[in-house]
């Protein structure tokens, strides 16, 4: 059994990447956004159009990741999995190098990270940023740098936890979803089997007691909601 997991908002309390534009990239990034959420680009090309935006050398980014939060019950998620030997792959339609960063100054490393690959240069005494996908997603429907469905082929039982936009093209490639946020609409929409949740600390009793009957139950799993 493998357990896949979002970061941005999932993991992280809030969306690391938004949050690196907020502070170091102009109002242009929300432009591109709106371009995204309109469909006229895929998730991919604006990450990319925007991380190329940001105006921070490495010490201030660093500085400014190492304020941001993650998810208090995730430790404790982590041991559960760790006890019963559930390899846990974050993948993230988000950067990497955020991802690890945040993740170090909480005390977590060693994760396998499935990511956009962040890369800086430099010219003239001033760093740039460039985003590559870490493999080739070609026909991704939707247009990311991470095609999640294709981290997720396998033959092995799934479990996948997430909660926004990036995450709904896998929810129903999986035998067990974990949702919050805008998940939670899709499943119901789509009549997706779901385990609704708010958070780590909420999630862990879930798992524990939905688990036991996966392999038994495979797809046909209960529906449940976030109370």
């Amino acid at each position: 059994m493998q357990v896949f997991c979002d970061f941005d908002g999932t993991i992280s309390i809030e969306d690391a990447t938004d949050m690196v534009l907020t502070r170091f990239a102009g109002s242009e990034w929300e432009d591109i956004e709106q371009l995204w959420k309109q469909g006229q680009i895929g998730s991919g090309e604006c990450m990319r159009r925007q991380i190329a935006l940001i105006e921070a050398n490495r010490g201030e980014l660093d500085r400014f990741l190492d304020t941001l939060a993650i998810d208090p019950g995730f430790e404790a998620f982590l041991s559960f999995c760790r006890r019963g030997e559930l390899p846990v792959t974050i993948v993230s339609d988000g950067v990497d190098y955020f991802i690890r960063r945040i993740l170090a100054r909480h005390g977590i490393e060693g994760l396998p990270i499935v990511a956009n690959v962040l890369t800086c240069s430099v010219s003239q005494g001033r760093e740039s940023y460039s985003l590559f996908p870490p493999f080739t997603a070609t026909g991704c429907v939707s247009g990311a740098g991470v095609c999640k469905c294709r981290v997720v082929d396998s033959n092995d039982l799934q479990v996948y936890i997430g909660d926004g936009r990036s995450d709904f093209c896998v929810s129903d490639k999986v035998d067990l979803v974990f949702a919050k946020a805008k998940l939670v609409d899709y499943c119901e929409e789509n009549g997706i089997p779901y385990v609704g949740f708010a958070d780590f600390s909420d999630l862990l009793p879930k798992m524990e007691a939905v688990l036991p009957s996966v392999e038994r139950r495979s797809r046909t799993l209960p529906h449940f909601k976030t109370a």
